[in-house]
């Protein structure tokens, strides 16, 4: 199978990982392909997602490097073989590919945990809501676009329902709150939905109010995605420039121990859907 010019950031970050296991061993991309028998270019290939590889070749990576860890070495045999289309892809002509990204690394999480301060988690926003973010973007989206927005949008919070749905935790700032967007009518629609999907046994609200001191972290919107493994988890971040994808040890510390001091501040599930009910009655 020839190299792909677009990997996905799954197929990206199992060769993320293979790479960390190699240079972990203390070799080098060429002595790696000296001891597997294959091409340097082939490593390279391998270790920047571009080129598909088996589970039966991770697990030889894994001897060779002397890793000895089975969990981490399973996890990343689910992630080999050719690259799998999932309803994700549809929208890669249409929408930034760190979009598409993101609705993958969704997908396949085991958890996810995310705090805001300006926005209403994208997950438990009402289509209005939706809607009127899309539209107020800059540079204007034209309606077409707006409208493949939405509807990525509505298909990625489908993990939330089914035989199976991931678990989620959203800490959400009392100024995500208030901020109104599109109006009373929208505004107090879309409080009404946060507290019917508070009540979702997989799903976990917690309101971080005005006055909770000191302020955890520094108000930037956190996604964190659960792999099967700890090494396996990934913090996306948004910017002004789109999503940034993070893996690395120290900042999936980092960004736990953030959240952590965010959960451990904010009221409880059950004053939190009061505190929201409160509020709707007010708009």
């Amino acid at each position: 199978m020839p190299p792909s010019t677009t990997p996905t950031l799954r197929q990206q970050r199992l060769g993320i990982e293979l790479r960390k296991l190699r240079e972990h061993a203390g070799l080098t991309s060429t002595s790696a392909a000296s001891l597997l028998g294959i091409s340097q270019a082939r490593i390279s290939s391998i270790e920047s997602g571009r080129y598909p590889v088996s589970a039966e070749r991770v697990r030889a990576f894994a001897r060779s490097y002397d890793c000895a860890d089975h969990a981490l070495i399973e996890a990343l045999c689910a992630m080999t073989g050719g690259r799998s289309r999932g309803w994700w892809d549809d929208y890669r002509e249409y929408l930034p590919a760190a979009l598409v990204n993101l609705a993958e690394l969704e997908y396949h999480a085991s958890e996810l945990r995310v705090a805001l301060v300006i926005h209403i988690p994208a997950l438990l926003q009402t289509t209005d809501h939706a809607r009127t973010l899309f539209s107020e973007v800059a540079p204007p989206l034209l309606p077409y676009e707006v409208e493949h927005r939405l509807s990525h949008r509505v298909k990625r919070q489908g993990i939330l329902y089914g035989d199976h749905p991931i678990q989620y935790t959203a800490v959400i700032h009392e100024a995500a709150l208030r901020m109104g967007f599109g109006g009373p009518k929208i505004a107090r629609a879309q409080l009404r939905h946060l507290i019917d999907m508070s009540e979702h046994d997989n799903i976990t609200v917690r309101l971080l109010p005005f006055g909770s001191s000191p302020f955890p972290g520094t108000g930037q919107s956190i996604d964190y995605a659960s792999g099967p493994v700890p090494q396996l988890d990934t913090v996306q971040l948004d910017t002004h420039f789109g999503c940034e994808f993070l893996d690395a040890e120290a900042q999936l510390v980092k960004f736990r121990s953030v959240l952590d001091r965010m959960e451990a501040a904010a009221l409880r599930p059950a004053e939190s859907r009061n505190f929201i009910h409160q509020l709707a009655q007010e708009i």
